[in-house]
Protein backbone atom coordinates (compact mmCIF):
# COMPACT_ATOMS: atom_id res chain seq x y z
CA UNK A 1 0.00 0.00 0.00
CA UNK A 2 0.73 3.64 -0.85
CA UNK A 3 1.22 6.16 2.68
CA UNK A 4 -2.11 7.30 2.58
CA UNK A 5 -2.89 11.40 2.58
CA UNK A 6 -4.27 13.45 4.68
CA UNK A 7 -7.90 13.13 2.93
CA UNK A 8 -7.56 9.30 2.92
CA UNK A 9 -7.20 9.42 6.89
CA UNK A 10 -9.14 12.67 8.02
CA UNK A 11 -12.44 13.96 7.10
CA UNK A 12 -11.60 17.48 7.68
CA UNK A 13 -14.64 18.92 8.28
CA UNK A 14 -14.28 17.59 11.66
CA UNK A 15 -11.36 20.16 12.84
CA UNK A 16 -10.44 23.26 12.80
CA UNK A 17 -7.35 22.54 11.36
CA UNK A 18 -9.29 22.19 8.08
CA UNK A 19 -8.00 24.85 6.06
CA UNK A 20 -4.47 24.23 6.94
CA UNK A 21 -4.81 20.89 6.58
CA UNK A 22 -5.95 21.07 3.32
CA UNK A 23 -2.61 22.98 2.08
CA UNK A 24 -0.71 19.74 2.78
CA UNK A 25 -0.24 15.53 1.67
CA UNK A 26 0.85 13.87 4.58
CA UNK A 27 -0.85 14.90 8.28
CA UNK A 28 2.57 14.84 9.72
CA UNK A 29 3.62 18.21 8.06
CA UNK A 30 1.24 20.36 9.65
CA UNK A 31 2.95 19.47 13.05
CA UNK A 32 5.87 21.67 12.80
CA UNK A 33 3.68 25.24 12.66
CA UNK A 34 0.82 23.22 14.95
CA UNK A 35 1.45 26.40 17.92
CA UNK A 36 1.17 29.15 15.23
CA UNK A 37 -1.92 27.79 13.82
CA UNK A 38 -3.73 27.38 17.02
CA UNK A 39 -3.12 30.55 18.34
CA UNK A 40 -4.58 31.97 14.91
CA UNK A 41 -7.70 29.41 15.40
CA UNK A 42 -7.72 30.83 18.84
CA UNK A 43 -7.98 34.55 18.56
CA UNK A 44 -10.62 33.91 15.66
CA UNK A 45 -13.32 31.86 17.72
CA UNK A 46 -16.36 33.61 18.94
CA UNK A 47 -18.36 34.20 21.91
CA UNK A 48 -18.95 30.31 22.41
CA UNK A 49 -14.84 30.22 23.60
CA UNK A 50 -13.19 31.81 26.14
CA UNK A 51 -9.50 32.62 27.31
CA UNK A 52 -8.72 30.81 30.46
CA UNK A 53 -5.01 31.24 30.51
CA UNK A 54 -2.21 32.94 28.62
CA UNK A 55 -3.04 31.54 24.87
CA UNK A 56 -5.83 28.63 26.45
CA UNK A 57 -9.52 28.89 24.35
CA UNK A 58 -11.80 26.62 25.43
CA UNK A 59 -15.37 26.54 24.88
CA UNK A 60 -18.12 27.74 27.74
CA UNK A 61 -19.82 24.35 27.70
CA UNK A 62 -16.03 22.11 28.20
CA UNK A 63 -15.57 20.33 30.88
CA UNK A 64 -12.58 20.75 32.64
CA UNK A 65 -11.18 19.30 35.81
CA UNK A 66 -9.33 22.04 38.66
CA UNK A 67 -6.83 18.80 38.99
CA UNK A 68 -5.82 19.17 35.40
CA UNK A 69 -3.07 21.21 33.86
CA UNK A 70 -3.12 23.09 30.39
CA UNK A 71 -0.45 24.78 29.15
CA UNK A 72 -0.68 27.13 25.96
CA UNK A 73 -1.55 27.13 23.18
CA UNK A 74 -4.04 25.41 23.40
CA UNK A 75 -7.78 25.30 22.04
CA UNK A 76 -10.38 22.95 23.70
CA UNK A 77 -13.47 22.32 21.61
CA UNK A 78 -17.15 22.31 22.92
CA UNK A 79 -18.48 19.56 25.40
CA UNK A 80 -15.18 18.06 25.32
CA UNK A 81 -14.08 16.82 29.06
CA UNK A 82 -10.79 17.01 30.41
CA UNK A 83 -10.61 14.79 33.66
CA UNK A 84 -8.74 14.87 36.93
CA UNK A 85 -5.14 14.43 36.17
CA UNK A 86 -4.72 15.35 32.59
CA UNK A 87 -2.21 16.92 31.12
CA UNK A 88 -2.10 19.14 28.25
CA UNK A 89 1.19 19.86 27.53
CA UNK A 90 0.52 22.94 24.45
CA UNK A 91 0.60 23.03 21.04
CA UNK A 92 -3.02 20.91 21.43
CA UNK A 93 -5.48 21.33 18.87
CA UNK A 94 -8.11 19.51 21.02
CA UNK A 95 -12.19 19.17 18.73
CA UNK A 96 -15.47 18.80 19.91
CA UNK A 97 -16.93 16.20 22.05
CA UNK A 98 -13.60 14.75 22.53
CA UNK A 99 -12.03 12.86 26.46
CA UNK A 100 -8.69 13.44 27.84
CA UNK A 101 -8.46 11.23 30.44
CA UNK A 102 -6.72 10.42 34.22
CA UNK A 103 -3.50 10.63 33.35
CA UNK A 104 -3.25 11.35 29.73
CA UNK A 105 -0.78 13.78 28.35
CA UNK A 106 -1.37 15.53 24.42
CA UNK A 107 1.47 17.68 23.39
CA UNK A 108 1.80 19.06 19.69
CA UNK A 109 -1.07 17.31 18.92
CA UNK A 110 -4.44 17.42 16.74
CA UNK A 111 -7.54 16.02 18.34
CA UNK A 112 -10.45 15.82 15.51
CA UNK A 113 -14.21 15.72 17.02
CA UNK A 114 -15.24 13.03 19.01
CA UNK A 115 -11.64 12.23 20.07
CA UNK A 116 -10.94 9.47 22.87
CA UNK A 117 -7.41 9.36 24.77
CA UNK A 118 -9.34 8.85 28.16
CA UNK A 119 -7.00 6.98 30.33
CA UNK A 120 -3.61 7.23 30.42
CA UNK A 121 -2.41 7.79 27.56
CA UNK A 122 0.38 9.47 25.69
CA UNK A 123 -0.62 11.51 22.21
CA UNK A 124 2.56 13.59 21.11
CA UNK A 125 3.44 14.97 17.79
CA UNK A 126 0.71 12.79 17.01
CA UNK A 127 -2.86 13.44 15.00
CA UNK A 128 -6.27 10.88 16.48
CA UNK A 129 -9.14 11.30 13.76
CA UNK A 130 -12.48 11.54 14.08
CA UNK A 131 -13.92 9.34 16.56
CA UNK A 132 -10.41 7.42 17.08
CA UNK A 133 -10.32 5.93 20.35
CA UNK A 134 -7.28 5.33 22.42
CA UNK A 135 -7.74 2.14 24.77
CA UNK A 136 -6.70 2.30 28.28
CA UNK A 137 -2.64 2.69 28.51
CA UNK A 138 -1.96 2.73 24.89
CA UNK A 139 1.10 5.20 23.22
CA UNK A 140 1.96 7.15 20.69
CA UNK A 141 5.98 6.82 20.94
CA UNK A 142 7.45 10.08 19.33
CA UNK A 143 11.08 9.66 19.52
CA UNK A 144 13.52 7.05 17.73
CA UNK A 145 15.58 5.14 20.18
CA UNK A 146 18.73 6.14 17.79
CA UNK A 147 17.10 9.88 17.68
CA UNK A 148 17.18 9.73 14.10
CA UNK A 149 14.74 11.92 12.13
CA UNK A 150 10.76 9.20 11.62
CA UNK A 151 10.39 7.56 8.33
CA UNK A 152 7.08 7.06 7.77
CA UNK A 153 6.61 3.26 6.12
CA UNK A 154 4.96 0.36 4.18
CA UNK A 155 5.53 -2.47 1.95
CA UNK A 156 5.97 -0.14 -1.42
CA UNK A 157 7.55 2.52 0.07
CA UNK A 158 9.41 4.82 2.90
CA UNK A 159 9.15 8.64 3.89
CA UNK A 160 11.47 10.31 5.41
CA UNK A 161 9.76 13.44 7.46
CA UNK A 162 12.74 15.03 8.24
CA UNK A 163 11.30 15.23 11.82
CA UNK A 164 13.08 13.95 15.03
CA UNK A 165 9.84 13.87 16.84
CA UNK A 166 6.56 11.98 15.35
CA UNK A 167 3.96 10.08 16.79
CA UNK A 168 0.88 8.54 14.96
CA UNK A 169 -1.26 9.20 12.28
CA UNK A 170 -4.74 7.71 13.18
CA UNK A 171 -7.55 7.73 10.94
CA UNK A 172 -10.82 8.53 11.54
CA UNK A 173 -13.11 5.69 14.01
CA UNK A 174 -9.81 3.70 14.27
CA UNK A 175 -9.82 1.50 17.47
CA UNK A 176 -6.54 1.16 19.19
CA UNK A 177 -6.57 -1.44 21.89
CA UNK A 178 -5.54 -1.42 25.51
CA UNK A 179 -1.28 -1.16 26.31
CA UNK A 180 -0.87 -0.86 22.36
CA UNK A 181 2.84 1.08 21.47
CA UNK A 182 2.36 2.86 18.27
CA UNK A 183 5.62 3.30 16.85
CA UNK A 184 6.91 6.42 15.71
CA UNK A 185 5.26 7.56 12.38
CA UNK A 186 2.87 4.56 12.21
CA UNK A 187 -0.33 4.90 10.65
CA UNK A 188 -3.57 3.48 11.44
CA UNK A 189 -5.99 3.87 8.67
CA UNK A 190 -9.38 4.54 9.10
CA UNK A 191 -11.91 2.03 10.50
CA UNK A 192 -8.73 0.07 11.57
CA UNK A 193 -8.69 -2.00 14.94
CA UNK A 194 -5.52 -3.13 17.02
CA UNK A 195 -5.72 -5.80 19.17
CA UNK A 196 -4.49 -5.18 23.06
CA UNK A 197 -1.32 -5.22 23.82
CA UNK A 198 0.50 -4.82 20.18
CA UNK A 199 2.91 -2.80 18.57
CA UNK A 200 2.31 -1.02 15.61
CA UNK A 201 4.99 -0.46 13.41
CA UNK A 202 4.38 1.25 9.57
CA UNK A 203 1.04 1.18 8.45
CA UNK A 204 -2.40 -0.87 9.44
CA UNK A 205 -4.69 -0.28 6.13
CA UNK A 206 -8.18 1.22 5.71
CA UNK A 207 -10.97 -1.15 7.20
CA UNK A 208 -7.86 -3.69 8.72
CA UNK A 209 -7.88 -5.80 11.91
CA UNK A 210 -4.00 -5.93 13.12
CA UNK A 211 -3.42 -8.98 15.28
CA UNK A 212 -0.92 -9.47 18.25
CA UNK A 213 0.97 -11.86 16.21
CA UNK A 214 1.49 -8.77 13.25
CA UNK A 215 -0.87 -10.69 11.33
CA UNK A 216 -3.30 -7.89 9.33
CA UNK A 217 -6.61 -8.89 8.24
CA UNK A 218 -9.69 -7.30 6.85
CA UNK A 219 -11.92 -6.37 8.99
CA UNK A 220 -15.88 -7.18 8.23
CA UNK A 221 -18.40 -4.24 8.64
Amino acid sequence: MKIPKIQELFALSHTAAAPYLAKHRYGYEILSSLADIIRDIGKALGRDYEQIAPEVWMAKDACLSPLATVAGPTVIGKKTEVRPGAYIRGAALIGDGCVIGNSTEIKNAILFDGAQAPHYNYVGDSILGYLAHMGAGAICSNLRADRMAVTVKTDEEALDTGRRKLGALIGDRAEIGCGTVLCPGAVVGKDSAVYPLSLVRGCVPQDSILKNNGEIIARCK
